[in-house]
């Protein structure tokens, strides 16, 4: 494989420049002024922060409608008339989920990202099409970027008989997590709900993220009952919260008592930093070790016109989310979508030193700040050390 020497390149979380020699697949050197080897091509990194391949801890790739004519939203703002509106179109439209799935992750390695967990709609009436197309769309992007899957019943298992069987068999095909959904709310058995997915996550040795929208009150008896059934079949390190807005509403000695109970099980969070209600509260859980990634959710399909795939614009609302003004706040942000996912998504070599896989993206910029809210497109991406992307564009 060819070397690549990076001269004078800024990494994003330290003021002063380094080289960086990527060298079979993996950051070979890193100093300064390292020495060029023969036949190494020299990119000059002058201008550029550095930061290790992006983490998109939260996606549904399989979802999205980028590209496809534009998709015209009237739907009332629940979740059971979301969840239907969304069978409804993709059962009258049928759109190519192998082709939306490469779509949107194309445009996401473009941009920087290296590491993609994307939840995949398992039900009675798609059954394991979508899995199946995703399984093919990474398959296809392989040596591009890392994709993990979740096998989700975005429709519910109780309120969606055979999919428990479905979801069985989505784990026995390669997804590598199985999912849940608001098990009060929108399932109305959260017991039977949760003992299903922890016996499915048992049986298949699988980790599991479970979306909780579930708000106040009711959402912290759903987390507490999360956190009984992590002790009781011993999930501890195995599990995340994805949403989890009751954390960022219940009174203070209640949200203490949850963190504390999330940091002794090793429970992470996957946030989105949704503008329109309470997020988990960022200091009080890295305080208490609680691992924290962000994520994009769904890309322009039936349930929001928004996003672009890119964490970098992520990251941004994470920082006008949590109300990040200061440099030093809005490395959180930046800590967020890099080494954060990474620990989510338990990564191997992950980062900017020696001996680290080479997966990286420079993005112009005097400072780190800088490089994230002027969100550039003349990015150069990297994976394992070869030159994937540049100027908002794949390479392959």
């Amino acid at each position: 494989m060819a070397e690549i020497i990076l001269k004078n390149v800024t990494p994003f979380d330290q003021s002063t420049s380094v080289d960086l020699l990527l060298r079979d697949g993996v950051i070979a050197a890193r100093g300064e002024n390292l020495s060029v080897p023969p036949q190494a091509t020299v990119i000059d990194g002058s201008g550029y922060q550095a930061f290790p391949g992006l983490v998109d801890g939260h996606a549904h790739i399989d979802k999205t409608l980028l590209g496809r004519d534009w998709y015209v939203n009237d739907v009332p703002r629940n979740l059971t008339d979301i969840i239907a509106n969304e069978r409804r179109y993709r059962r009258e439209q049928q759109p190519d989920v192998k082709r939306q799935s490469e779509q949107i992750s194309r445009r996401a390695i473009a941009s920087g990202t290296s590491f993609i967990r994307t939840h995949v709609d398992i039900d009675n009436e798609v059954g394991l099409g979508n899995l199946e197309s995703v399984l093919a769309a990474r398959e296809a992007l392989t040596g591009k970027v890392d994709i993990e899957i979740v096998a989700f019943p975005q429709s519910g298992i109780l309120q969606n008989p055979g999919t428990e069987a479905l979801l069985n068999e989505a784990l026995q095909m390669g997804a590598e997590l199985i999912g849940g959904l608001d098990p009060c709310s929108y399932e109305k058995d959260p017991v039977r709900h949760l003992t299903l997915i922890f016996e499915l996550a048992t049986r298949h040795d699988k980790k599991i993220d479970i979306h909780l929208h579930e708000r106040g009150e009711l959402g912290a008896f759903s987390l507490g009952l999360l956190l009984d059934f992590t002790r009781r079949y011993q999930m501890e390190n195995r599990v995340t919260l994805s949403h989890g807005f009751c954390l960022g509403m219940v009174e203070p000695e209640q949200q203490y008592r949850l963190i504390q109970d999330m940091a002794e099980l090793g429970i992470s969070v996957a946030t989105t930093a949704p503008a329109d209600i309470s997020v988990p509260p960022w200091d009080k859980l890295t305080d208490a070790g609680v691992d924290i990634c962000a994520g994009n959710d769904g890309v322009r399909d039936t349930w929001s016109p928004y996003g672009n795939g890119d964490m970098l614009q992520r990251a941004v609302t994470m920082g006008l989310r949590y109300r990040w003004r200061k440099d030093s706040e809005i490395m959180k942000a930046a800590q967020t979508i890099t080494y954060g996912g990474a620990r989510v998504m338990a990564l191997k070599k992950y980062g900017l030193a020696q001996g680290d896989y080479a997966d990286l993206v420079l993005v112009p910029g005097r400072s780190m700040v800088e490089a994230l809210v002027e969100t550039p497109r003349e990015r150069k991406v990297f994976k394992r050390g070869v030159l994937v992307a540049e100027n908002g564009q794949c390479l392959f």
